[in-house]
């Protein structure tokens, strides 16, 4: 029995052929659903959509996720081929920007809070500071930091299932969060800081109330 990372398992997919073997071949329902650019029907998608979880790659190879939310309607469709994704005040790590420096290559999966299915989005970034867009981009009287473009190449509709399965809008299926660690409590473990999770999490309430925007 073969193992990986430490553990036995039946068998190792590692190419085309077995996996296959695995998973018929998509209908052209599926298959045939990939366009290179924002047409009206996404750009509806896009016009409604409050969150979407930007993918990059580090200069090391790893990858990096990262969640971006606003008010409906915060990514500006520019042009079919053109999208604008604005920064607001953050925690300054900007490991998205950096993986964007070396490697401008992302991927954008578009969430309608409520909504079953959800857009996903390929292309290229480059980070830009204008001030004409920036204002465009204006919450509550306050630019964007800076603004993401991205040059689209590769968009898609996703099924709903994940959200499905996962109850993602049925508060009836939601889970108790009790137990669930809060940030403060995460970043004095991981960081080993000295400072109290109630200290922490003063420094995080305080943040999100006067730095949201």
């Amino acid at each position: 029995m073969p193992r990986l990372f430490g553990q036995e398992v039946d068998e190792i997919v590692d190419n085309r052929e077995k996996l296959r073997t695995h998973y018929d071949l998509p209908s052209h329902y599926v298959s045939d659903k990939e366009i290179d650019h924002v047409d009206a029907l996404a750009a509806r998608f896009i016009e409604q959509t409050g969150l979407v979880f930007l993918s990059t790659q580090r200069a090391d190879g790893q990858l990096d996720i990262s969640p971006r939310g606003d008010p409906p309607g915060f990514m500006k469709l520019i042009s079919p081929t053109l999208l604008a994704l604005p920064d607001r005040p953050g925690n300054h790590r900007v490991d998205t920007f950096e993986n964007i420096l070396q490697n401008p290559q992302i991927g954008l999966i578009c969430v309608i809070p409520g909504h079953r299915d959800t857009l996903r989005i390929s292309g290229e970034a480059c980070l830009v500071c204008d001030e004409k867009l920036a204002e465009t981009c204006a919450i509550s009287g306050k630019p964007a930091l800076s603004v993401l473009l991205i040059k689209v190449t590769r968009v898609l509709c996703h099924c709903p299932k994940a959200f499905v399965r996962g109850g993602v809008w049925a508060q009836e299926k939601w889970p108790d969060t009790t137990s669930v660690p809060f940030l403060a409590e995460m970043m004095s473990a991981h960081g080993k800081l000295e400072d109290s999770v109630a200290e922490i999490e003063g420094v995080v309430r305080r943040d999100g109330e006067n730095r949201l925007y």
